[in-house]
């Protein structure tokens, strides 16, 4: 297997029709690109002219040593890493071009060396990370909540959340409260309501305004802005969703509100939930990622959704230095 550096668009040609995340997009990555320190690394691997397997890296050199991240720090990108394109179902196949485009990696991007700090969360898509583990990389398991949606109707969906979800939803939907997809206004709206839940409790969003406009302006339809109101116009709630083409994905917002005492959150997440159902330009999208299923107070909440919960793996330098070196470079927001 050969290893090669892509342009962004060498990048989007290679992707496949499914199996990757929104933030593999050449979107989402030149909008990361132009908002970091650190410079992106497309590396594909090749078998002939085909290319097999695709891993984005963004590598910030230092006085210190390097720091290798896919997705880069602190800028609410959940998954990145590897994407594999296998051309047999075998397993032993598959294996194999994972095992040599693992290596590939490693090697060309010097993962393993001392004065390196290579970390990539990957996808829940990529399920084998034994070969990061092989060449003395750590491996742990984290995990999000997906919610499966392929052939399914409104009514078995909204059957399999908890009683106390399907009330907020009916609720709220026999409520005066208004639903709407909106723009880059709404957005920012979002934005500095999620900013304000942050200040509530003492920490900071990990991203700019400038970040997530960009972000929205470049994903265009691959970004909904959904949108609770009061009758007035008054903006109660909102979440920014953004789309693979397989996935979409709670990326930002759903501060709890409410309206005529009951919440509204359930009814943006039903939004959403519906037009994966209904709209026929999301035929494509078959799952709805509630993106973490970490953070034990949040889980109460997420878990009323009856998603399938799902792993994925954080892969990273280990060892008591590089630990210091984590919290040097603030890997973890």
């Amino acid at each position: 297997m050969n290893i090669e550096h892509l342009s962004l668009d060498d990048w989007g040609d290679a992707l496949p029709s499914a199996g990757f995340d929104v933030f593999h997009t050449p979107e989402a990555l030149r909008a990361l690109d132009d908002h970091t320190v650190a410079d992106l690394r497309l590396l594909g691997g090749f078998k002939g002219q085909q290319a097999v397997a695709l891993f984005p890296a963004f590598v910030r050199d230092g006085s210190i040593g390097r720091v290798v991240t896919s997705p880069p720090p602190s800028m609410s990108v959940p998954h990145m890493g590897p994407i594999l394109m296998p051309n047999s179902p075998k397993r032993r196949k598959r294996e194999k071009l994972n095992r040599r485009f693992a290596e590939g990696v490693v090697d060309e991007l010097d993962a393993t060396a001392s004065n390196t700090l290579f970390r990539t969360v990957t996808t829940p898509d990529y399920d084998d990370p034994r070969p990061f583990d092989w060449s003395d990389l750590s491996v742990d398991p984290s995990f999000t909540y997906r919610l499966p949606l392929d052939g399914r109707s409104l009514d078995d969906v909204l059957g399999s959340f908890s009683s106390s979800l399907r009330r907020e939803i009916r609720d709220a939907q026999a409520s005066d409260a208004e639903l709407a997809v909106e723009g880059r206004t709404a957005a920012k709206r979002v934005f500095e309501r999620t900013a304000e839940r942050y200040d509530d409790t003492d920490s900071s969003l990990p991203v700019s305004w400038p970040f997530v406009r960009d972000l929205v302006d470049r994903l265009g339809d691959r970004c909904r802005v959904y949108v609770a109101r009061a009758p007035d116009g008054e903006f109660l709630s909102g979440i920014v969703a953004l789309y693979s083409n397989d996935s979409a994905y709670f990326w930002q917002g759903g501060t709890r509100a409410e309206y005529d005492g009951t919440g509204v959150n359930g009814l943006l997440h039903w939004g959403i939930i519906r037009d994966i159902v209904e709209d026929p330009a999301l035929d494509s999208v078959h799952q709805y990622d509630l993106v973490g299923a970490n953070t034990e107070r949040l889980c109460r909440y997420k878990a009323k959704f009856g998603a399938d919960l799902r792993p994925y793996y954080v892969v990273e330098s280990g060892g008591t230095g590089m630990r210091l070196a984590k919290s040097a470079y603030n890997l973890v927001s």
